[in-house]
């Protein structure tokens, strides 16, 4: 592509963005889609098709690609209200769609100036590729920051197998990015990133995914064998990436989806006291206060959500900015905070409307949302982050005034 047609590319790009309907007319189009197949995707546990075939057409899993490669170059502010917006929807779409959106960031912000990188991203963009995850290995129960499988190089391949005990929607992917040691002499925690296309891998199926909730992500395991060309791998570190973009990206994400389940119960627990009020003469019903509570913790969940996504909006090029303790340690509590609360919001909109929540067969029913939402603190476990944080957080400050 030579200078003009770039330039043409970015101006057609920006013309659609402009011209077409917005990023969160796109997410509607797309939760619509979501929320009617939602019921199924959960009874079947399967991958939610038509949600993605809609996510494409409205080439929502390529608007964080920068306009010269062909995305809309959408901000962390815009993929969070989409996983929000989907979250309401249909949990596995959003939280699918919260796991490709990190996997692309990651590529975004680590990935200029190397040809292969730059090709994905074009492809993410025009081909509207999914990305998947495989951070979980073995019994490591989530711990990313410790990798038993190493990349071995020869000459300008490389080539890996690793025991990936979970691949969220991986037989469903367009490409895969992985973490590993950087050789078979290192440490675990000397780890370096990969981005795959799906000729550089193969997967053999080693685990089913049955579960309470999350189902349509097809979380289940895989033997990964990797063999391709020595520029998949990310030159910088993992570390660096870790701490820049993948816990940022993930947990804000994350946490926005997760929101977004919380927020389907509580409207359905406000349908229930309107129509109870209703048919009472006005009189509210036994449970309302929990309502009242379920409010209120929302108004926390996104209000914490966005005070984190400010911070990183502001820091997002400040590398040592990035990498404060005070940062590290809000967006990684992030996870924990969000996840709590968003149980709790759930757990509230369903005492509001009682058995008629508890049923799994009447219109205020929220037995879907209550077990995704539940999956929350279990995805990298939150014993694990408080745990691995507590060192952290005794050396942080505490503030001397409330706008510190």
């Amino acid at each position: 592509m030579n200078v003009r047609e770039a330039v043409l590319t970015v101006d057609e790009t920006q013309a659609s963005l402009l011209e077409g309907p917005s990023l969160i007319e796109r997410a509607a189009r797309t939760a619509t889609v979501a929320a009617a197949d939602a019921d199924a995707v959960d009874r079947d546990a399967r991958f939610p098709h038509k949600a993605f075939d809609t996510a494409r057409e409205q080439k929502l899993l390529g608007v964080m690609i920068p306009v010269e490669f062909g995305g809309f170059g959408a901000s962390i502010h815009d993929v969070t209200d989409i996983c929000y917006t989907l979250g309401r929807a249909c949990a596995s779409t959003a939280m699918i769609y919260a796991m490709h959106t990190t996997k692309v960031a990651c590529v975004i912000r680590h990935g200029h100036g190397i040809p292969w990188m730059e090709t994905m991203m074009r492809r993410v963009a025009r081909d509207q590729w999914l990305l998947a995850s495989s951070t979980t290995e073995g019994q490591n129960g989530g711990n990313i920051r410790a990798s038993a499988a190493a990349v071995d190089h020869a000459g300008d391949t490389v080539s890996l197998v690793r025991d990936a005990t979970v691949i969220s929607y991986g037989a469903e992917a367009d490409g895969l990015v992985t973490i590993a040691r950087r050789a078979t002499e290192a440490a675990a925690s000397d780890q370096v990133l990969l981005a795959l296309a799906k000729d550089d891998y193969s997967l053999k199926q080693t685990q089913g995914w049955e579960t309470l909730g999350m189902r349509g992500t097809c979380s289940t395991g895989f033997e990964l064998k990797v063999d391709c060309p020595t520029d998949r791998v990310f030159p910088e570190a993992y570390d660096k990436i870790h701490a820049q973009t993948m816990t940022p990206f993930a947990h804000l994400c994350w946490s926005s989806a997760w929101a977004g389940i919380a927020a389907a119960s509580v409207m359905r627990a406000q349908a229930f006291v309107r129509k109870a009020a209703r048919t009472s003469g006005g009189q509210m019903p036994p449970a309302a206060a929990h309502f009242t509570a379920a409010k209120m913790s929302l108004a926390k969940l996104r209000a914490l959500i966005l005070a984190n996504l400010d911070a990183f909006a502001r820091a997002e090029h400040d590398e040592r900015a990035l990498g404060s303790l005070d940062f590290q340690s809000s967006i990684t509590l992030l996870k924990v905070q969000a996840s709590e609360l968003a149980v709790e919001t759930v757990m509230h909109a369903m005492r509001t409307a009682g058995l008629s929540g508890y049923r799994n067969d009447g219109e205020f029913t929220m037995g879907r949302h209550l077990r995704d939402v539940l999956s929350s603190p279990i995805m990298i476990n939150n014993d694990r982050i408080l745990a691995n944080a507590a060192t952290s957080t005794l050396m942080s400050g505490i503030p001397a005034s409330l706008r510190d």
